[in-house]
């Protein structure tokens, strides 16, 4: 078997410790989880599930979710995790997007198992009994079971889909080497062990939870403990309980642990160290993080056509500048002037920060269009601007593309102007990113009217369409919005014109 594939991500030295803990649920030793893997990959194969294909996955954190997630990559086949919160029609999207063979739910009555009959997409059912994962489709527990051909490397293991400056999300595919080299930087830079113990609070079907608390984690033999969701009501129990030794999270859920730590008798010398990633942290923030529980702060900077992490600060005794997302790790990063045709730039001169590495994807799914733009002279261009200083640390200045970063979720604003557009009343709309203290960005719009409508009728009909964090916070009503002498509209000017006027 490749020792560069995910089939290789757990060690035969951790066979008796624990691999997974659920809180109020199972625990999993290492040898019982590679057990479930080996046996629920020959299900699927055996239900008919072909490598090279996708596999739309739609589980929460969960045990099966783990379970599910190396099984399909074990078998050769492509994971493609979904989030549940999405609509009807962007399960529809991403599933054909991804050429979906398969889509594996839990029972009961869900939008992704609608989605995907709607398709003509295969769905299997995805239930726990005890520690063993339950597999059916149509009522029918699945029992035969066939061989799983090993992947290669060079075979893309995941399929995840980024917001860009267009409608249209971009899918990435990731290969086994992209991700193994990541988990492998990630680990390494941590220095992760198999006594250190990891608390899931991020979504696994995005990569910071998946692959930069996760599989590197278990890549260490350490051990997950995976609450169903982030609940600051109990993280501390299961820190306690499981002996946790760091998480990772974006600001907005530091800031909520933060809030409530005296009334939840949080502990003053809690982890080994505390990471923080997605989104950029304030840096009152970082000490007062660092002052209440007794751990370094390290901030990283990622992304999912990277496979994550780029850049952190440097653990302990390393430097730690808060305001920067420290340097690189495992990867090259450099500052490109695109308006230069692309000429790196010197230590201190602010452009794009651009990258190289084994992790960085090969390129967007059948867009030619943007993969052209994407790779210049070698480099992927990560749309996001700043600048190295002379220890070569990344300091983040904005982002060139025009994404709003909500919490750490990337949206395309064009996505929510042409949901706003549907509205029978609405004829011209734009919608823009205003700072926020807690989630870092959140979305406005303004919007003209053709005919009577109101805020909440609109915001109404944008739930209908999306997933409730795209959903505008506030909706202005105007007559007429500021443009350019050409007609365009300044999605820059936006919030000078509705938020802050002068």
């Amino acid at each position: 078997m490749t020792t560069n594939t995910l089939a290789s991500l757990l060690k035969p030295s951790s066979a008796t410790d624990d691999s997974i803990i659920i809180p109020c649920g199972p625990t999993l030793s290492y040898a019982k989880y590679s057990e479930e893997i080996e046996r629920v990959a020959g299900l699927l194969v055996g239900a008919g599930m072909r490598p090279g294909r996708a596999v739309s996955i739609i589980l929460p954190n969960s045990l099966e979710f783990m379970v599910l997630f190396l099984a399909v990559t074990r078998a050769g086949a492509v994971a493609a995790p979904l989030n549940s919160a999405y609509t009807l029609d962007e399960f529809k999207f991403f599933m054909e997007d991804a050429d979906s063979q398969l889509a594996i739910v839990p029972r009961g009555a869900n939008l992704g198992r609608d989605a995907a009959r709607n398709l003509g997409i295969s769905v299997v059912d995805a239930s726990l009994d005890g520690s063993s994962i339950v597999l059916s489709e149509t009522g029918s527990t699945l029992a035969n079971s066939a061989d799983a051909q090993p992947p290669s490397e060079s075979d893309v293991a995941l399929f995840l889909h980024t917001s860009g400056t267009t409608s249209r999300p971009k899918g990435v595919p990731l290969t086994h080497a992209n991700l193994m080299k990541s988990i492998t930087n990630i680990k390494n830079h941590y220095e992760l062990t198999p006594d250190d113990t990891s608390i899931v609070v991020m979504p696994l079907f995005h990569v910071h939870g998946l692959i930069g608390a996760a599989l590197s984690t278990l890549n260490s033999g350490g051990s997950l403990a995976i609450p169903p969701r982030f609940s600051a009501s109990t993280f501390w129990d299961i820190q306690r309980e499981t002996s946790a030794t760091w998480y990772s999270a974006v600001p907005t859920i530091h800031q909520i642990l933060l809030l409530r730590a005296d009334d939840d008798n949080a502990p003053h010398e809690s982890f080994r160290y505390i990471r923080s990633c997605s989104s950029a942290l304030a840096p009152v923030i970082f000490e007062k993080l660092e002052g209440r529980f007794g751990a370094p702060v390290l901030e990283a900077y990622g992304m999912t056509e990277a496979s994550h992490q780029m850049s952190s600060s440097p653990m302990p005794p390393g430097n730690r500048i808060p305001g920067t997302v420290g340097h690189a790790t495992g990867v090259e990063i450099a500052i490109m002037d695109m308006e230069a045709n692309g000429d790196l730039q010197q230590i201190g001169d602010v452009g794009e920060i651009v990258i190289k590495g084994e992790n960085v994807m090969h390129g967007y799914n059948n867009n030619p269009e943007a993969n052209a733009e994407a790779f210049v002279h070698g480099w992927f261009r990560t749309g996001d601007q700043g600048f190295l200083n002379s220890d070569n640390y990344v300091t983040l200045t904005g982002r060139i593309k025009e994404l709003i970063n909500r919490g750490g979720e990337k949206i395309s604003p064009l996505e929510i102007d042409g949901v706003l557009l549907k509205h029978p009343s609405v004829a011209e709309a734009v919608c823009f990113a205003v700072p926020d203290e807690k989630y870092g960005e959140v979305v406005h719009a303004a919007v003209v009217l053709r005919d009577e409508a109101d805020q909440e009728s609109i915001r109404t009909h944008c739930r209908e369409q999306m997933a409730d964090f795209k959903v505008p916070d506030v909706i202005y009503i105007a007559d007429q919005l500021p443009r350019t002498v050409t007609g365009k509209i300044q999605r820059r000017h936006m919030v000078t014109a509705f938020v802050n006027p002068k």
